[in-house]
């Protein structure tokens, strides 16, 4: 019977569930959390019975009430690693990119932009290598993403702008940047809304 549930696409409610099942869940749940469409609270309990679930019926009850439209078929696209590599140019994400686990840029006389405010989120943690010498990392943050750049090595470079997250926004996403930046500048602005996907 359960062959038969499998073969459908469509997984019985007593059916143990994964690791990996547990995950897709979890992530389903920050990207509506990003969106708005769940509170702190809400998402803090789903998130733990997710990861305590032992069914896949107990997981489908966490997500019966989100959409599993386009953002969900995008988060099952995210990359673990992505790198940019330019020399005097510019390169840009935006609106609907897809946030991976790690983003190797390297960078010479030139700037990247990564703009969160359309991104799906599917992590909750983007660890940015970077190796930049002349030029600027801007990262443009809705309310919910925080940058870390402690670890950052830099040389006659700036670092400009830390936003807060704010008392009543859960934390949607942590960018943590290390590396090395040389003769150039990383800009952290903060947009005024949520992402909107």
């Amino acid at each position: 019977m359960s062959g038969e549930s499998a073969r459908s696409g469509e997984a019985s409610p007593d059916l143990r569930a994964s690791h990996a099942d547990r995950d897709r869940v979890v992530d389903v749940l920050r990207v509506a959390a990003g969106d708005g469409r769940l509170t702190v609270e809400e998402l803090d309990e789903r998130v733990e019975a997710a990861l305590t679930a032992r069914t896949m019926g107990e997981l489908a009850v966490l997500t019966a009430d989100l959409p599993t439209g386009p953002t969900a078929d995008l988060a099952s696209d995210a990359k673990d690693v992505v790198r940019i590599e330019q020399k005097g140019g510019s390169a840009r994400r935006g609106g609907g990119w897809v946030v991976p686990r790690r983003l190797e840029i390297a960078s010479e006389w030139g700037d990247v932009t990564l703009d969160f405010t359309g991104a799906v989120i599917t992590h909750d943690t983007l660890h940015i290598a970077l190796d930049m010498r002349g030029g600027a990392l801007r990262l443009l943050t809705p309310p919910g993403v925080v940058v870390d750049t402690d670890s950052l090595v830099t040389h006659y470079a700036k670092i400009k702008g830390r936003p807060g997250r704010g008392p009543d926004v859960p934390v949607v996403l942590r960018v943590v940047v290390d590396g090395r930046l040389s003769l150039g500048r990383v800009v952290v602005r903060s947009r005024g809304r949520t992402r909107g996907r």
